[in-house]
């Protein structure tokens, strides 16, 4: 079936994603409701959002959504059956998806170091420059305000005379 996503949203009670798509061949707005069944406040939202857009029957209209919106629809459930509001639910997605600058790294284990690294891998890949963007500049030439007269170190002087 060929459909063009549009919308794609979470029903709490009872739990269900909503897919709102276009029919290319009627040309017509449908919407698709897809429950959401054995997913409880412990549930892995990676997990489920890949057993929902790999089922036979939601496979097709789920073409066009991204498995990181899938998950992040299921972060929403699951945020509710804990009982938390939507803005402390946004705040957590908020936190999970960002990298604070200050952190050490150092410290995370596999999996979070991982998940860090893939947000990284993720940004950058959103504001590289590549050659086809229009305003590409091939070599680019910056040149830096000098407040302070440069100190050289002692350390680079010795190991100069020594050569």
């Amino acid at each position: 079936m060929m459909c063009t996503a549009k919308k794609c949203g979470v029903r709490f009670q009872p739990p269900a994603i909503i897919l709102i798509y276009e029919n290319e061949i009627k040309g017509k707005n449908r919407q698709r409701i897809m429950p959401v069944r054995n997913f409880s406040k412990f549930s892995d939202c990676t997990r489920a959002a890949e057993q929902l857009k790999n089922n036979p029957r939601h496979k097709s209209y789920l073409e066009q959504v991204s498995l990181k919106q899938l998950k992040k629809l299921f972060t929403f459930l699951r945020g509710y059956l804990w009982g938390q509001s939507l803005a402390e639910t946004m705040e957590q997605i908020q936190r999970e998806t960002t990298i604070d600058p200050e952190e050490d790294l150092n410290k995370l284990d596999d999996k979070e170091l991982a998940k860090r690294k893939s947000i990284m891998d993720e940004l950058f890949e959103k504001n590289q420059k590549k050659k086809d963007d229009p305003n590409f500049v091939y070599d680019i030439v910056v040149e830096f305000p000098q407040d302070e007269q440069l100190q050289s170190c002692g350390w680079d002087t010795e190991s100069a005379d020594e050569f």
